[in-house]
This record gives C-alpha cells, sequence and structure tokens, in this order.
C-alpha cells in the first residue's frame, strides 16, 4: 500500500498553494508558493482540524495520520516533523484566507475594506482563533519570531495591492515592499493584541480604529 501511494505521489496531479483571484505571482517578490499534491493538501486540512479541536499539544504524527487516512511513512515523507508540519498548516490556512477575499484591489479604499476583511476572516478562522485562545505564547512563536512564510505570502499580497493604488493614485507614492511590512505590523499588532484589550474595546470598536489607522498610512 505505502509503495503504492509513493507512486501515485510522483504522478498525481498537483494543486497550487495559490488560488487565480487577487495573488499575484511569486517571482516578482522573490516569493513562491509551494505546490502541494491532493495527499499533502488532505493532511494539511487534518493538521488544521486537530490543532483547532486539541491544540498544539494534540498535533502528533500519528494522530495525524490517523485523521487524514494515510499511514505515518506518508507523513514523514513529506515533513520531518510536526513543527514543519505547523508551519506548512499555518500557510496553508493564510493562502486559503486570501483567496477568499477574490481579486486584488485597485484603491486605497478597496485596500482597507480588504485589510480589514482579512482581518475579520483571521479572527473567525477555527484554526488561528483556536490558537489565539489557548496558546498565544506558541502562536507568537510560529508567527512573530521570525518572518516565515505566511508572513510572505501576505507580504506579497500587500505589496500587489498597494502598487496598484499607486497606479490609481489613491496611494501615496513609496516602495510598496516597505510600506506592506509597515501596513502588515498595523494590521497584526491590533489583531493579535485585541484579546488582551478587549476589555477596553469592542470588536467593531477597535476595526474602525483599524480603518483610520490604514487609511492615513496609504493616504497621498
Amino acid at each position: 500500500m505505502e509503495n503504492r501511494q509513493a507512486e501515485r505521489y510522483g504522478g498525481e496531479q498537483r494543486l497550487h498553494g495559490r488560488g487565480s483571484d487577487g495573488i499575484p505571482g511569486g517571482r516578482e517578490s522573490g516569493y513562491e508558493p509551494p505546490e502541494w499534491g491532493e495527499i499533502e493538501l488532505r493532511i494539511l486540512d487534518a493538521a488544521a482540524e486537530l490543532v483547532a479541536e486539541r491544540g498544539l499539544e494534540g498535533l502528533t504524527v500519528t494522530a495525524l495520520a490517523k485523521r487524514a487516512g494515510v499511514s505515518r511513512p506518508t507523513v514523514y515523507r513529506r515533513w520531518p516533523g510536526t513543527d514543519e508540519i505547523v508551519r506548512a498548516t499555518l500557510l496553508r490556512t493564510t493562502l486559503s484566507l486570501i483567496e477568499r477575499l477574490g481579486p486584488l484591489p485597485g484603491t486605497r479604499e478597496g485596500l482597507v475594506d480588504t485589510v480589514l476583511r482579512f482581518s475579520s476572516l483571521f479572527r473567525a478562522d477555527p484554526l488561528y482563533r483556536s490558537l489565539l485562545e489557548r496558546q498565544p505564547e506558541l502562536f507568537t512563536r510560529y508567527s512573530l519570531e521570525r518572518i516565515g512564510s505566511s508572513q510572505r505570502a501576505l507580504l506579497q499580497w500587500i505589496a500587489a495591492a498597494i502598487e496598484a493604488g499607486q497606479d490609481d493614485e489613491s496611494v501615496r507614492r513609496s516602495d510598496p515592499g516597505e510600506m506592506s511590512v509597515m501596513l502588515l505590523l498595523i494590521a497584526q499588532s491590533a489583531v493579535l493584541s485585541h484579546h488582551s484589550v478587549s476589555a477596553l474595546i469592542g470588536e467593531e470598536e477597535l476595526d474602525a480604529q483599524l480603518r483610520v489607522a490604514i487609511d492615513g498610512f496609504l493616504q497621498p
């Protein structure tokens, strides 16, 4: 069975780790989204379910293989351990959220609206919501200690949207890459810090202030 799966993996259809709507190509930004096969996608979806249900400590290769309906060697042939699986799962989830945003916005107003929508989708996502509520310190480890693939995917998308807004003359002229980093920091800080300040400001009020901050940052 294992050998047959390995043979199938070599010739199976490959699926891009990005959608066709609104996600720019990776070559210009220096970031190439990965390609995952059908088995890999099944494993990553199973990993997201396990983490959302049990937290990171509940993600073991044995539990993952059982949930995905594959063998442990099948998992190990693709990722050497749970740390790499977690990072791939976060990237898979981030790319899925980006795909849900639809076409790339071409104006400042559209960009602000889309960033706020992404923030809402992020907070509602079962995987990210579970990590933020149950294990924020581990989420910080995987998301904030260094720029990983998930952040690079977001930066690529933001930079392309900023450049489109500059072409529309509704976004100020500056390096899109540098602006994308600061915009990500602004939005990321607001989203990740909301739980700690929830007694001081509600979710709707936070979004309203975040909208003002992002719009002011982008204005010519």
